[in-house]
């Protein structure tokens, strides 16, 4: 909560400069608020200090929803956004890096509130309790089940002994990939806003943009390849970009997540620009649109050079299962991740062979290892949960009678942290229409899946809280 009170004190300092002072008092006094609760809580002490998987998973589940209800609290009191339901959603899906909105009007906030908006998905990509875990000091076990508890994919190992410096190398390469794009972006000349407004969306795979037409606004093919590049490039497993910090590129090169992830992206972008050539004036364009459309989606970044909803059947099915897949484990994106998808794929071979052969004894390999039974049997409980958790959310909120097309869609985008959908919830729509209790199911499915189900899940389970 002090952490986040200080992340308001930006766009504060922004509307002050912009002479925005509803904005500029509306983010101080949500400063202050947060910077109480802290304050407060900070001086309640424990009889214990161990942080075991438990405990890691009850405070980032409880962190994730304190961060969001603070932070739209500007929102609300700016009167931008006065409605809580439609400032949760946005704030929500601002931290849980989705890009879904019930903005219609974009252009009409102030720029500290655009600001705020679009930082929410760079202080969320890598993960807010990571950067955490930089400034206070934890021991290794307790930081341990806090970085697995937050970082997406089947499994967060260390990059070294100390996850404090884990947590540091991982902000590192954040932060330098940024500042590179940041100085990509304004080279081609976007002014130095709006280039933060991308840069933000851009890493943290979030997708909010400050312009209604998200980057087609820009009308450039520069910025539409060096923003499509840099989505899949976020979208990679951290530990490559170590790997290439150490001069490992070998074991980089080897990466077999990569291998599949790339392999994914090229088959896409191929398939999709010949099913799409006919819509522009020429294969090469249609690559490029293919291309830019396939990295957003992918990556669960969000943004937008065309409405891929008017594309034919085959490319708008293609996008709603490259949805699902989502990137890779350790990178910002969000989805099932394509290491999981690996591991199910082969679990189901697996047993699709033990049916033939019942004696036969298999072990499942994965990135030159042998995978155990557990990570195995905790991939499976994952796509149950996460299964169900899409069957129920798109039955309750079909009570507010739009159609089967939009309402399952913007389920899977909330869950995988995509943003847009079809029909409705496009991205040419938003979710404006949807009632304050299907904006707070989706919120909660956006959480749940940027927090990989479980912490989220467990504050629910009357077991996890007793002593």
């Amino acid at each position: 909560m002090l952490i986040e009170a200080g992340l308001l004190l930006i766009p504060a300092v922004t509307g002050l400069i912009c002479h925005e002072q509803a904005s500029f008092r509306a983010f101080l006094i949500s400063a202050l608020a947060a910077a109480a609760a802290g304050g407060l809580l900070s001086l309640v002490r424990t009889r214990g200090s161990n942080i075991y998987a438990r405990e890691g998973f009850a405070i980032v589940g409880l962190s994730w929803i304190m961060l969001s209800l603070f932070g739209c609290l500007p929102f609300i009191i700016s009167g931008q956004i006065p409605d809580f339901a439609d400032a949760f959603f946005e704030t929500v899906s601002g931290f849980t890096t989705t890009g879904s909105s019930i903005l219609t009007d974009i252009e009409a906030l102030d720029k500290s509130m655009l600001l705020w908006r679009s930082f929410t998905h760079w202080v969320g990509g890598m993960g807010v309790l990571v950067f955490a875990m930089i400034i206070i000091p934890l021991g290794g076990k307790r930081s341990m089940h806090l970085l697995r508890a937050e970082s997406p994919g089947p499994s967060s190992g260390k990059l070294v002994p100390k996850m404090r410096d884990t947590a540091t190398i991982l902000y590192g390469i954040y932060i330098a990939l940024s500042v590179i794009l940041l100085i990509f972006l304004m080279a081609g000349g976007m002014p130095l806003f709006d280039s933060l407004i991308n840069v933000f969306g851009t890493a943290g795979t979030g997708g909010f943009s400050n312009h209604g037409a998200s980057i087609a606004y820009y009308d450039s093919k520069y910025f539409e390849i060096v923003i499509g590049i840099f989505m899949l490039i976020f979208g990679v497993n951290f530990n490559v970009y170590f790997l290439l910090l150490l001069r490992r590129f070998r074991a980089a090169a080897g990466n077999e997540e990569l291998h599949w992830y790339l392999g994914i992206v090229a088959f896409a972008v191929i398939t999709i620009a010949l099913n799409i050539n006919s819509m522009f004036g020429s294969f090469r364009e249609a690559v490029r649109y293919s291309f830019f459309q396939v990295s957003s989606v992918i990556t669960t970044t969000g943004f937008a050079t065309a409405d891929f909803d008017q594309w034919p059947q085959y490319s708008r099915t293609l996008l709603i299962l490259l949805m699902f897949v989502g990137a890779c484990a350790g990178s910002t994106g969000g989805g099932l991740k394509v290491s999981r998808l690996i591991l199910l794929i082969r679990t189901a071979l697996r047993g699709v062979r033990r049916q033939i052969h019942s004696r036969s004894v298999e072990s499942i390999r994965f990135g030159g290892q042998i995978i155990e039974e557990e990570t195995i049997s905790t991939c499976l409980i994952y796509l149950v949960i996460y299964l169900m958790i899409i069957l129920a959310s798109t039955l309750l909120i079909s009570f507010d009678n739009f159609s089967f097309e939009a309402n399952v869609t913007a389920v899977i985008s909330c869950i995988n942290n995509i943003g847009p959908g079809l029909g409705m919830v496009g991205p040419a729509g938003n979710f404006s229409a949807y009632s304050a209790a299907s904006k707070l199911i989706l919120s909660f499915d956006m959480l749940a899946g940027r927090l990989e189900l479980f912490p989220i899940l467990m504050l629910f389970a009357p077991s996890a809280w007793r002593r």
